[in-house]
């Protein structure tokens, strides 16, 4: 079992230390450590050359995370992707207890962790709403991103059934790979905080793209329309997008955006006639 470890960055020379730090640590050491590089205009390059010459860089001009990992991705050696954002940092068992637990359950394909947050340096208990789960967890993953790119180990063949990151949505492309993993796939949760994920700083996506339901309700549109859903799961995330739709939508005629208003009644109109549970 050979893991690649795949950092994206912008701009976050001294956080990527610490995340790369991170990875060095680990107990279980993965066969290859691949930063790629989305455009930054600080020292990053440089840092590498000199602190972390076994680092595999790639660079591409600014493109966003999807773009980062995909190309993580492809020239990755392993037999199974880790995912490190380049503000977040492992525990040292991480890598050796998910290997361990994938190889005791070797049906899996995917496996996360609890984790840690901090914000702004403070840490914090998540709502409930983001409890960790495992198994057939696609009803879960439709109300918020149920799996964190950090905690996450994923065997290539998965994305060679499903897809990569999709580059059109400038947030929530998590979200839009959990939804099309889980729906086929069940997901091994070792309920051990195994990482510590960092928030609260400006250049987060969160920050740059509010409302950031209308980029899930997009995702659950493209899951929706793929028809690669079970029947119960297709109902589900229908009703899903509706809710997300109809709420979107009164924000905006709160705010006076009667064209984006409009679109989103569209929407509406068009799921609610596939939708036996509409009202």
């Amino acid at each position: 079992m050979t893991i690649s470890v795949i950092i994206p960055t912008y701009n976050r020379c001294e956080l990527l230390q610490r995340a790369l730090q991170s990875v060095l640590a680990q107990t279980t050491p993965a066969l290859d450590i691949i930063v790629v590089d989305d455009g930054s205009e600080d020292t990053t390059a440089q840092m590498l050359a000199e602190q972390f010459p076994q680092v595999a860089y790639y660079y591409q001009e600014n493109a966003g995370v999807s773009a980062a990992r995909n190309l993580g991705i492809q020239h990755a050696k392993g037999d199974w992707i880790a995912l490190l954002d380049s503000d977040d940092v492992w525990h040292p068992q991480k890598l050796n207890l998910q290997k361990a637990a994938l190889t005791a359950a070797s049906d899996y394909r995917i496996s996360h962790t609890d984790e840690i947050w901090i914000r702004n340096g403070v840490q914090v208990n998540p709502a409930q709403k983001y409890a960790k789960q495992g198994g057939w967890m696609f009803q879960h993953c439709l109300p918020v991103c149920a799996l964190s790119p950090s905690t996450v180990l994923i065997h290539r063949d998965v994305f060679s059934d499903v897809g990569l990151f999709d580059t059109r949505l400038p947030a929530c492309e998590d979200y839009d790979l959990w939804l099309r993993i889980s729906a086929r796939y069940p997901v091994l949760l070792l309920n051990q905080a195994l990482s510590t994920k960092y928030g609260g700083h400006a250049d987060q996506l969160s920050h740059h793209y509010p409302g950031l339901d209308q980029y899930r309700v997009q995702a659950l549109s493209n899951i929706i329309d793929s028809t690669s859903l079970s029947a119960e799961n297709h109902q589900a995330a229908l009703s899903m997008l509706l809710s997300k739709a109809r709420i979107y939508q009164q924000g905006a005629i709160k705010r006076g955006r009667l064209e984006e208003s409009a679109h989103y009644q569209h929407i509406i109109d068009h799921y609610a006639n596939t939708d036996s549970t509409a009202r």
